[in-house]
């Protein structure tokens, strides 16, 4: 990773993304005492314990399980980065866009209930597919299993 693409990727994150960079920031300095954390290409990955908690993204700021196995972590910070990138691309938009979506499509209970019955993964929606394809093209690694699949 070179310093000038890391600061080039920085400086449009916190201007075309400013809000949702801002929130993760904010959340980032607040957790990072408490949870293990490290870069991840051009992002900030937090590893937390939370029950129930799988992972989540604010810009360039990824938050997520650290109580899983060593592929589910790998799968789940690919899939994340590609919601950075969405980020990168989509600046103000990208709450809109991708961030409400994806956070009705996996916490609503009528859409849990649907994707159990239906058998429909999880990384069938828009912005959980997108964020796969992203994610593997940008990091330049493979996802290996579906992530973010329910318990």
């Amino acid at each position: 990773m070179s310093r000038m693409k890391s600061l080039l990727f920085c400086a449009v994150q916190f201007t075309w993304g400013l809000p949702q960079n801002l929130v993760g920031g904010i959340a980032w300095l607040l957790l990072r005492k408490k949870y293990r954390q490290e870069r991840f290409h051009y992002s900030f990955v937090t590893y937390m314990t939370a029950d129930g908690f799988q992972g989540s993204t604010l810009g360039m700021f990824i938050f997520m399980s650290s109580e899983r196995s060593e592929s589910w972590v790998h799968d789940v910070r690919i899939h994340e980065y590609g919601h950075t990138i969405q980020s990168l691309v989509l600046g103000p938009l990208d709450l809109l866009v991708t961030g409400i979506p994806s956070a009705v499509w996996f916490s609503l209970p009528v859409l849990k209930r649907y994707r159990r019955r239906k058998q429909v993964p999880y990384t069938w929606f828009y912005t959980e597919s997108w964020a796969n394809r992203w994610g593997q093209q940008w990091a330049s690694d493979r996802i290996l299993n579906v992530c973010l699949e329910e318990d």
